[in-house]
């Protein structure tokens, strides 16, 4: 069986969950299947991996156009494939268009979905009724849809009425422990200036609306004084969400804030995430959150907000703590408030984020492995390929 994967993101451009997720189910489906990768940007020199550019003639159109011309390059390069599988609105319309184009399954894995998030007219313009319709009209059409959680999967039913709940397959994200596993050295905290000594609240993710890291920064202003503050935040959205970040960090009365803007390599993140007391995740739109296993499984506890689907990978109570929150918070100040006090909790009481951080390395080993995300990805191939 020949498979191919249509992604934006492919390593070592990846700056989401849907390029983590993309990279190790590529590597566990090359056990199983034939598997030719298409994704964009720079040439990629591994084989089976295929990248594309924006068209030359496309160069100084809207944004969502450019991924449209890319996506249209890619289904030209379909033929010969049994499956394509497609991840994100970026990659839809490509995999839509070579099952049209080639007769051959398509199917979608739904990350995040665009009616849930409008905060994108920001980026996008009028580009963002363009990357919604080609969800919309790829996901209508797919032979299923694989949600990364059971919440994600509600949502697809919800944004999308006209798809049949059977079609609607839940798959969940998933973890390599061997990789994310604690590092016991601290020469990349050192490199920061971060105090080994002290105890530290640390944040992973790109800097846009949906992962409310403005909502982490009104709460830092309530967290214990004698804790340390990281931030491996980057790649905003928007100019606008960029200076509002940069005005929140500076308006923290507070030492020891660190802000890392750049990129880090994985094992300098596996490191950061390690030594952390608590891991915070605001998300106010998460489906899934590939971030809260990593932290999990480097045996750090995690305080993150109880949407999407973060409920089923954070046991409140037992490998971290819950925030209530319904779509974006209604009442920011209580939204930081309850964040504040749920990391001040752990925080001052350091035995139990240990104890919460060794159950959720336990909890990632046993639940989320990507072998077995891999054979149940390989398995609904196979029953859209039986006649």
């Amino acid at each position: 069986m020949r498979v191919d994967l249509l992604s934006r993101e492919y390593p070592p451009e990846v700056y989401g969950g849907a390029g983590v997720h993309m990279e190790y189910l590529a590597r566990e489906l090359r056990k199983l299947a034939d598997v030719q990768v298409r994704c964009f940007g720079a040439e990629r020199v591994e084989p089976g991996v295929t990248a594309y550019r924006v068209p030359g003639g496309l160069a100084e159109a809207n944004a969502a156009l450019q991924v449209l011309g890319v996506d249209l390059e890619m289904a030209a390069a379909c033929a010969g494939a049994d499956v394509v599988h497609s991840h994100t609105w970026y990659a839809n319309f490509a995999g839509h268009v070579a099952k049209l184009l080639h007769g051959v399954p398509h199917v979608v894995t739904t990350h995040s979905l665009e009616p849930l998030r409008p905060w994108k007219a920001e980026q996008l313009g009028g580009g963002y009724t363009v990357s919604s319709w080609a969800e919309r009209t790829a996901l209508a059409a797919a032979d299923a849809v694989i949600a990364v959680s059971e919440g994600m999967r509600r949502d697809v039913l919800s944004a999308y009425p006209e798809i049949p709940p059977e079609r609607v397959r839940v798959i969940h994200n998933g973890i390599d422990t061997a990789e994310y596993a604690p590092d016991p050295d601290t020469d990349v905290l050192r490199e920061h200036g971060i105090d080994p000594g002290r105890p530290y609240v640390v944040f992973v993710g790109r800097i846009t609306r949906q992962k409310g890291l403005v909502h982490l920064l009104r709460a830092a202003r309530s967290f214990d004084p004698g804790a340390q503050l990281v931030l491996c935040a980057g790649a905003p959205d928007t100019p606008e969400i960029a200076a509002e970040v940069t005005e929140l960090v500076r308006g923290l009365e507070r030492d020891g804030v660190f802000w890392i803007q750049e990129m880090l390599p994985k094992p300098k993140v596996i490191q950061l995430l390690t030594h952390a007391t608590v891991f915070v995740c605001p998300s106010v739109y998460e489906p899934m959150g590939i971030v809260n296993l990593e932290a999990m499984a480097c045996e750090t506890a995690v305080v993150a907000t109880a949407t999407g689907g973060i409920p089923e990978v954070v046991a409140d109570g037992e490998t971290g703590l819950l925030v209530p929150i319904s779509g974006a918070p209604d009442d920011a100040e209580l939204f930081a408030a309850d964040l504040a006090e749920r990391v001040n909790s752990l925080l001052g009481d350091p035995d139990r984020a240990r104890a919460m951080g060794q159950a959720g390395r336990h909890r990632a080993i046993q639940h989320f492995s990507w072998q077995s995300i891999a054979r149940r990805t390989i398995s609904l191939y196979e029953s859209l390929l039986k006649p």
